[in-house]
């Protein structure tokens, strides 16, 4: 839409003559206004058909690939409500972008479009402005609505708006930068670097849009790169030294003491740890329905492993309340996780009926643990007193930590021992989980790759809207005796500039949300992976290279006698 508004600009900026030429023989603003829109309507309409044919031939086409690379069954079909949808967006963003530089056409008189193309500056209507609030708050609230997840939709509106706020603010610190630096005696003796700075840093250089369009694009493949690099560090390399190699479950109650001399006396194992467990759902808290008292928290969505313990375990932290005595055989008294419990809104004294075999045990909580699920190993969100749950049927369950070489000896000895034991091998979860998380990584870059194509496409349309002004720029350095690679040179560099401050934006735009996600989210350390960084860096310079010299032959063409001439 970037690019669409500054094609929009700059074509009515081309039509200059043409407009003043209407406005002397009698037309009113308004009709000048109503052709242009139909014209940009009708173009936005077969572009709109054409996005819509792509759109739904691509997925179809690339159909067989994407179903095979995501983690979990997917089929891809025809949906289409979805180009409804997708038409409906296009045609009122098309709207929103294009009506303010259609609307200053309006009050500008002849006399001032004959002076020096300036016809499509300056603010329009007050009704014009209204009529462009009310479009996006449309806009806005219709993706919010047809989303299904209006907090995710609303969310998303807010981190993309913020997103160009910053990236706005970006480019015009860039202006101001460049500015300062041209008048500063680094320039001296180079003029081809005077004369890029003093293009980025002009009134209507090219700096905004394409920090627009290549930081957004550019912040969400630096926000994956960080969090996919971070994400895999910490399953490649932190999991491991603190995950156990096996979880043993379905141990029986007979079982439990052979199973426990067989595992400890194996000198590869270096720790073991066995609780019993049991299944429940708590539903209900203070003798209300758990979900209106918790919502829709995930401890709430199905069943929960339960424990019981005389006595709280050596690594366990108590973080608020106490432990049950040792011998206490009272009423039935939970101990929750902590973290857990401050989500839920639970309080000391609150009481849980939980339903174990059917069976409703209503207890009291009175004392909150620290509860880690972040190593793999074993965690209950509720432990009770034994003489609440001693008497019901249950299995035991155990960890097993041991270097890698020893796993197999180990699943070996238990299954031919005890073959009803199931063992779950620990670094095969944490290899599918790795798997997983990198399709995931891959669609997102995927997805964050289209947005990057976007820019580039407005990258394409500034450099083509902003040809024009690199004509008339080359021409006074011809005849102020420039050369043509001297004048190459400046192009160049001023491309490169802006796509290095792109892209050093974008770095540091991801930066921020990879540490975000990990710190908030994932709740694990972060740290800064500097390769990917570059590569967004220098991406972002060949992009604006690419786009910029690629309309830089024909400024470089032209004699300055007759580009000059036309002025007069």
């Amino acid at each position: 839409m970037q690019r669409w508004r500054r094609r929009i600009r700059s074509y009515l900026e081309g039509k200059t003559e043409t407009i003043a030429t209407l406005k002397t023989l009698g037309a009113t603003g308004g009709l000048i206004f109503r052709i242009y829109l139909w014209q940009t309507a009708l173009l936005s309409g077969l572009g709109i058909l054409i996005g819509l044919a792509l759109g739904a031939l691509v997925p179809m086409l690339a159909a067989p690939m994407i179903e095979a690379s995501l983690p979990f069954p997917a089929a891809i079909r025809f949906a289409p409500m979805a180009l409804v949808e997708a038409a409906f967006y296009g045609a009122l963003s098309a709207l929103i972008f294009t009506l303010l530089p259609l609307a200053r056409t309006e009050r500008i008189r002849p006399a001032a479009l004959y002076r020096g193309g300036e016809g499509t500056r300056g603010w329009p209507r007050r009704r014009y402005l209204m009529a462009l609030a009310v479009l996006a708050v449309t806009l806005i609230s219709s993706a919010t609505w047809l989303s299904g997840i209006p907090e995710l939709a609303l969310g998303a509106a807010g981190g993309i708006l913020g997103a160009l706020l910053i990236l706005s603010l970006a480019a015009l610190g860039l202006r101001r930068a460049v500015r300062r630096v041209a008048r500063t005696s680094v320039t001296r003796g180079r003029p081809g670097l005077r004369a890029a700075l003093a293009a980025i840093g002009a009134p209507r250089s090219d700096a905004g849009p394409v920090i627009l369009s290549l930081g957004l694009g550019l912040s969400v493949l630096a926000a994956v790169g960080q969090i996919d690099w971070n994400l895999r560090a910490a399953i490649a390399t932190d999991l491991p030294t603190r995950a156990p190699a096996f979880f043993f479950v379905d141990i029986q109650p007979d079982q439990i003491d052979g199973f426990l001399t067989r595992v400890t006396e194996d000198p590869t194992v270096t720790e073991v740890e066995s609780a019993p467990m049991l299944r429940g759902i708590i539903t209900r808290i203070n003798d209300r329905p758990a979900r209106e008292v918790a919502g829709d928290h995930w401890v709430l969505n199905g069943d929960r492993g339960v424990t019981y313990s005389a006595t709280p375990g050596e690594k366990t932290r108590i973080t608020a309340g106490t432990f049950w005595p040792a011998d206490y055989t009272g009423a039935p008294q939970i101990s929750f996780a902590a973290e857990e419990a401050a989500e839920m809104g639970l309080q000391l004294g609150d009481r849980l009926t939980v339903n174990i075999l059917g069976r409703d045990i209503t207890g009291t909580i009175t004392s909150f643990r620290e509860v880690d699920f972040s190593n793999a190993g074993m965690g209950f969100i509720m432990a009770m007193n034994p003489s609440a749950l001693a008497g019901a049927p249950h299995s035991q369950i155990a960890t097993v930590y041991a270097p890698p070489e020893a796993e197999a000896a180990i699943l070996r000895g238990v299954s031919q021992t005890w073959p009803n034991i199931t063992a779950i091998r620990i670094r095969e979860a944490v290899d599918r989980v790795a798997e997983a998380l990198s399709a995931i990584a891959t669609a997102t870059a995927w997805a964050a790759g289209g947005t990057l194509l976007t820019g580039f496409m407005v990258l394409i349309g500034a450099a083509a809207a902003g040809e024009r002004a690199r004509i008339m720029e080359a021409a006074i350095l011809k005849t102020l005796g420039a050369t043509r690679g001297r004048i190459l040179t400046s192009f160049a560099l001023r491309s490169a500039l802006m796509g290095a401050a792109a892209g050093i934006v974008a770095v540091a735009a991801g930066g921020i949300a990879g540490w975000a996600v990990m710190t908030f989210v994932m709740e694990s350390d972060y740290r800064f992976e500097p390769v990917s960084a570059l590569g967004i860096v220098v991406g972002g310079i060949l992009a604006t290279l690419l786009a910029g010299l690629a309309f830089a032959l024909r400024p470089l063409s032209v004699r300055p006698a007759r580009i000059l001439r036309a002025q007069d």
